[in-house]
């Protein structure tokens, strides 16, 4: 009797540590409630680790990741697996066995805030597994360096450095690629990376070969602007909660995490902040790059006045390298056409529709790919059982569209 009372308090207070209110629109919520649960007591014991001084919050998290997700290379009947730098960083490269002689490329850059994951975890293991198999094509998926050790630009250079290797005849001719079939991925903070590096070398004309696409996957793009419609409606959904982001974008750019509270109020984006410029507001002003169905009822956030100092702090906030939503349309207009992913519960939903709408407008062809039912991170994480079909679903049109497109 004792041990089913205790088993019988035991499955109710995990019901309730896992019960989360969701939107009525999330898919299989239940499945979005357990995984949110297992990262919650993980980023709970990462903060308990370093507030007591054991280590950082995010070298715990990272060595979570290595033992639950990290795999070694392994071939298998239809791809080949192998480690390899590509212009200095670690790369894990995926070749298709037989198929057409020249191959389809894709460079690839992972999510995790620029301070966790890795193009060697069982997902992205999985996913470039599938993509190589599916689109006879080889895919590189890139280590970047991380956060703390590393900071704006160094996840940045790392990218962009690999992406120079994979564009170069050595390369393309070691692996048999088709250069005039490239393209170059990501999804959050690897779509970010993507951005960038899509601006930089479409505006390159020393290069000979360059990308023919770009798709990006719910991409974070800005950091001026923590109250867009998306991040107040989703800033409580899982699995990126809105502070989580602000969090990850202070450690990218080397800043205080104590400016953390600053980031959400706006204070650092305030109208007397004078790096900043009425040209740069335009470039993320959502009340007009964003649809009504998007806008809905909410009301922007600007402050008069900030936090005298906090733009010194974090001199990349305007940096188009970082914030590739900011860039000029005539570098938009130089960059291969672009598949961009959001998913309508997800805080970075709006990043993706205002940098889909800038590169319209600045004549590139673009496929805006939008769930209603998704949330951030569904689409890599397709494979783990409790995942929902929605990832599965937008896994398999992220595919379809490099296949259609490259």
């Amino acid at each position: 009797m004792r041990l089913s009372l205790a088993g019988a308090v035991l499955l109710s207070a995990a019901a309730y540590y896992v019960y989360l209110p969701l939107p009525s629109g999330v898919c299989e919520p239940w499945k979005l409630m357990l995984l949110d649960a297992l990262f919650r007591s993980f980023m709970r014991a990462s903060d308990v680790a370093h507030a007591l001084g054991v280590c950082h919050r995010v070298h715990l998290l990272s060595q979570v990741v290595s033992w639950l997700e990290v795999i070694e290379a392994r071939s298998c009947p239809a791809v080949h697996v192998t480690d390899s730098p590509l212009g200095g960083a670690p790369t894990r490269v995926f070749q298709p066995k037989g198929g057409r002689k020249l191959k389809r490329g894709i460079l690839y850059f992972h999510g995790g805030g620029w301070a966790l994951g890795s193009g060697r975890m069982r997902s992205y293991d999985l996913l470039c597994r599938k993509m190589a198999e599916d689109l006879d094509a080889v895919i590189m998926s890139v280590d970047y360096r991380l956060a703390p050790e590393a900071v704006f630009p160094s996840q940045y250079d790392d990218a962009l450095a690999a992406a120079r290797a994979f564009l170069t005849a050595p390369v393309l001719e070691r692996y048999g690629i088709d250069p005039e079939r490239l393209c170059v991925s990501g999804d959050s903070a690897g779509g970010n990376l993507a951005a960038a590096v899509a601006q930089r070398l479409g505006s390159d004309d020393t290069l000979k070969v360059k990308f023919k696409a770009q798709a990006l996957v719910y991409p974070v793009l800005q950091a001026l602007d923590f109250h867009t419609p998306s991040y107040q409606q989703n800033q409580a959904v899982p699995i990126l909660y809105r502070p989580i982001m602000a969090r990850f974008w202070l450690q990218y750019l080397g800043a205080d995490a104590s400016l953390e509270p600053l980031l959400l109020a706006n204070n650092h984006s305030s109208l007397d902040q004078p790096g900043i410029s009425a040209a740069v507001r335009s470039k993320l002003d959502w009340t007009a790059l964003l649809p009504a169905e998007r806008r809905k009822h909410f009301r922007p956030v600007v402050r008069e006045t900030g936090s005298p100092g906090v733009a010194d702090e974090m001199p990349a906030l305007t940096d188009v390298r970082a914030s590739p939503l900011l860039a000029e349309q005539g570098v938009l207009g130089r960059t291969p056409k672009a598949y961009v992913m959001t998913c309508e519960f997800d805080v970075l939903r709006d990043d993706g529709l205002m940098y889909a709408r800038r590169l319209q407008d600045a004549g590139v062809a673009v496929t805006s790919d939008h769930y209603e039912d998704g949330f951030h991170g569904c689409m890599v994480f397709a494979y783990l059982p409790m995942m929902s079909g929605v990832g599965r679903r937008s896994m398999n049109n992220y595919i379809s569209w490099l296949d259609q497109n490259l």
